[in-house]
């Protein structure tokens, strides 16, 4: 029998496979029908600063309003679909009857509110908390040196207010993703998570306007992570998860080969229906037992780039050899 258990910044988990923050994890209702297919543990949907600061709005609103209802009321939904407070009480609710580890989620672009909340999180039972920086820069003031600078010092301030383990949520875009993530181990980092799939756009050319594009991810998508935890795995001093385009057993499993301690699922269960995760552990298992591979440990950064006795062939030289075959 083989054995898919793995740890994650310190938490026991029964399996590597983790729901993503998403919309699934929004309400009680929705993380009972996850707890019930066992996944290894359950990011919930992210919170974002706005929210916070709407919240905040409203309050500080009510002190000049609280003799008009209507206008009070109206302030008061701008808190959104799950406000802080009722993020906080979801947390809670989870606890109670989510047998597996429940990781926060905050997506944040700036420093204003997070040493504060971080700490109610953890007062409100969280395990873990995924730290989403998902902030893009569009100021043309803005350098690549204080785009790291920001990310850096929102970890600091939120390590420093809480004890429990943090994963940092980044994007791909930066000039020296390696220098970046080490950086963030030292800040305190128990985990990177490779990537935050970004909003992405397109335009409709009749309505001359702006549109979503590509709402779920594929798994053409995985090369990306791919390439980024195998060239991390063993050179950074924490745990890495891999996200976006994870769909397949066999995806899960070249990212574990890759270095990845878990991978994280979204848009597989949004276009397969939540019982795709089972399947996604079927899969896994019947490879390892045909490969006679009796646990994930024995396999994981197999393919790494430190592990490799061929390390070039995870950098430019590869490219070169690519293009020489097209010609």
């Amino acid at each position: 029998m083989v054995d898919l258990s793995t740890t994650y910044m310190g938490l026991k988990l029964q399996n590597p496979i983790l729901v993503a923050s998403c919309s699934l994890t929004k309400n009680e209702e929705r993380l009972r029908q996850l707890a019930d297919i066992a996944p290894g543990a359950i990011i919930m949907k992210s919170l974002f600063e706005e929210q916070i600061q709407a919240e905040a709005d409203a309050t500080q609103e009510h002190l000049w309003t609280s003799s008009h209802t209507e206008a009070f009321d109206y302030v008061s939904k701008l808190s959104m679909e799950v406000g802080p407070l009722e993020y906080l009480k979801l947390i809670e609710s989870a606890k109670k009857y989510v047998s597996v580890p429940v990781i926060a989620s905050l997506n944040c672009v700036s420093l204003k509110w997070w040493t504060d909340y971080a700490k109610q999180i953890v007062s409100a039972g969280a395990d873990a908390l995924e730290l989403n920086i998902s902030n893009i820069p569009c100021d043309t003031k803005h350098t690549g040196e204080s785009v790291e600078k920001l990310h850096l010092e929102i970890l600091q301030k939120v390590r420093s207010s809480i004890s429990i383990p943090i994963a940092v949520k980044i994007g791909p875009y930066f000039s020296s993703l390696a220098n970046l993530a080490q950086k963030l181990v030292a800040c305190g980092a128990n985990a990177l998570v490779l990537f935050n799939r970004f909003y992405q756009m397109d335009i409709d050319l009749e309505r001359m306007e702006v549109i979503a594009a590509h709402r779920f991810s594929s798994s053409s998508e995985l090369n990306l992570p791919l390439r980024f935890v195998s060239i991390l795995s063993g050179k950074v001093n924490c745990d890495i998860a891999a996200s976006t385009g994870v769909h397949q057993g066999s995806d899960a499993l070249k990212l574990i080969l890759a270095g990845a301690k878990v991978v994280q699922l979204a848009s597989t269960l949004y276009l397969n229906q939540l019982q795709h995760l089972e399947k996604v552990k079927k899969d896994m298992e019947a490879w390892m037992k045909e490969h006679e591979i009796e646990d994930l440990d024995s396999i994981r950064g197999k393919l790494s780039q430190e592990q490799s006795g061929k390390p070039e062939i995870y950098q430019h030289f590869q490219y070169i050899k690519a293009l020489v075959s097209i010609d």
